[in-house]
């Protein structure tokens, strides 16, 4: 019998396969499970909301029970997956459901305080007050949490995932900047995620899975998928993607149908005039849609026109007739028409509204060799693509961009900015270098070590937001006490952020103390 291990299952401080003391489960990969659901990481989660925080709005969801439902969804797609396309699921690399259900607990596990908002404002502040190369971003976080900076693994440095799991939350296999070379965002067409933001050209793709610090951990993750271009995720990543994508398109419109947030008259207004009057709209240029985006109809016409420009390859104008139909008369006239009260009638036509859409896009799911380039191995059929299209578009229109909603973020990036700000003067006050928090200086610790050995290895990784390597020990000094902060802060909930910086700030009278950061 052969003694050799699946490469899948290699870890980067056991043996291949290989399970540490504490570990319940035989299989490599529910080993991985167990340990991201018992980091700290994983349950802080409950506290970090997606849109915005639960204590100024009412809103029920946050980043933990998204995971759990991401989760759920890429194990039931790739069972399904397993059934109907083994042969080539294994010569693609594999699809597991242990891996993927993996994957998607572990897929926000970096996502920061105030959910997508606290992320640009650490982004910003990263790159213009730090200097760092990579900036932040919350796919990349993941990644360093389980590789680096949780200490649940048997070895205190990361998780020690397996490589199939680490490899899988990889929904964008590239840096910001340099990695692979050449870099995804020069292709003509480049993958989804890579291009740069069209109002900040030259600062690199706009989404990436991995920091510069965190290059050889990808390798080893992706070395056993050698076969898969640099910039294509591996199959299980495209599942965990696709589910990501469900659950935002289903679940979260659910929970804002709960609490009153979202509507039945202005969606049903915004659906229903764009079909009685596609031909009209279709008509009229892009000048006057953006004047009069507010009018019903014309939003949806908008996205209409992104889609031909950005998805050429699948977008199809009856299939995009047909979806805004279906989520009419599912959405809008099966579920919206009555508001949530809470009786049993209620809970079971958001249940219903659930598994009936779940199951269809599950069913829609379907395997390729050869994926366009800004599709993973792992898609949806044409119908169903377009229906997730306008469902992400209803939860965009009609819930993130309510001016209510406005008001309360820019609140929450004013805490963000003023408590990075706090931590990082506190470092460098020299009369309290020893009453530092001692989470802080591990971290700046660790990032001075991982920056001090770039250097050695590849300065150009380093180039700051400047365009200017780091000046001799005082500049990697400078840039491992940034990260340390962008990591201290963005491990943070949502209150332990609102907290910390009262106790910072004077405004609380009682010390503050909570054991997973200080």
């Amino acid at each position: 019998m052969s003694d050799q291990v699946d490469p899948r299952e290699e870890r980067r401080s056991e043996k291949p396969g290989g399970s540490g003391a504490g570990d319940l489960a035989a299989s490599p990969f529910r080993v991985d499970r167990d340990r991201i659901v018992a980091s700290p990481f994983f349950a802080r989660l409950g506290g970090v909301t997606q849109v915005v925080s639960a204590s100024g709005s009412g809103l029920l969801h946050n980043r933990l029970t998204h995971s759990l439902k991401v989760a759920q969804v890429a194990r039931a797609i790739a069972e399904r997956l397993c059934t109907d396309f083994t042969p080539l699921l294994d010569k693609l690399g594999g699809c597991d459901p242990d891996v993927v259900e993996a994957a998607g607990l572990a897929h926000d596990l970096g996502h920061p305080p105030f959910g997508h908002l606290g992320e640009q404002v650490l982004d910003r502040l990263s790159r213009h007050r730090f200097g760092l190369p990579d900036g932040f971003e919350g796919n990349a976080q993941s990644l360093r949490i389980v590789t680096t900076t949780d200490i649940g693994g048997p070895s205190a440095v990361g998780l020690d995932l397996t490589a199939a799991v680490r490899g899988a939350m990889l929904k964008y296999p590239w840096t910001r900047l340099t990695h692979p070379d050449p870099h995804p965002r020069h292709m003509a067409t480049p993958p989804r995620g890579a291009s740069e933001p069209p109002d900040e050209p030259g600062t690199g793709s706009g989404k990436f899975s991995v920091y510069v610090t965190e290059l050889d951990d990808m390798a080893q993750a992706r070395a056993p998928f050698a076969g898969l271009a640099p910039w294509q995720q591996t199959v299980e990543a495209s599942v965990m993607d696709l589910a990501d994508d469900i659950a935002y398109a289903i679940h979260d419109l659910e929970d804002f149908h709960r609490i009153g947030v979202l509507q039945h008259a202005p969606v049903a207004a915004e659906l229903g005039h764009w079909l009685d009057n596609a031909l009209a709209l279709a008509a009229q240029s892009d000048a006057t849609l953006a004047a009069h985006a507010r009018r019903p109809g014309y939003s949806l016409e908008q996205l209409r026109r992104r889609l031909h420009r950005r998805d050429a390859w699948v977008v199809d104008d009856d299939a995009f007739v047909a979806a805004v139909a279906r989520v009419r008369a599912e959405l809008v006239d099966g579920l919206l028409d009555r508001p949530f009260d809470g009786s049993v009638e209620a809970e079971q036509a958001v249940a219903r509204f659930s598994s009936v859409w779940t199951v269809r896009l599950v069913d829609g799911m379907t395997v390729v060799m050869d994926p366009p380039t800004r599709s993973g191995h792992v898609l949806l059929a044409p119908a169903q693509w377009h229906e997730v299209q306008v469902l992400k578009f209803v939860h965009r229109r009609f819930v993130l961009l309510r001016p209510d909603l406005a008001l309360h973020q820019r609140g929450q990036a004013t805490l963000v900015t003023s408590l990075v700000e706090a931590l990082a003067q506190w470092l460098t006050d020299r009369y309290e270098t020893n009453r530092l928090p001692r989470r802080l200086q591990d971290l700046v610790e660790l990032a001075e070590g991982e920056y001090h050995a770039l250097a050695r290895t590849d300065m150009s990784t380093l180039v700051g937001a400047l365009g200017e390597p780091p000046r001799g020990e005082h500049g990697i000094r400078e840039l491992a006490r940034g990260r340390a902060v962008i990591d201290f802060v963005s491990s943070l909930t949502d209150s332990q952020a609102a907290s910390l910086l009262d106790a910072l700030t004077g405004r609380s009278s009682q010390p503050w103390s909570d054991a997973f950061v200080l």
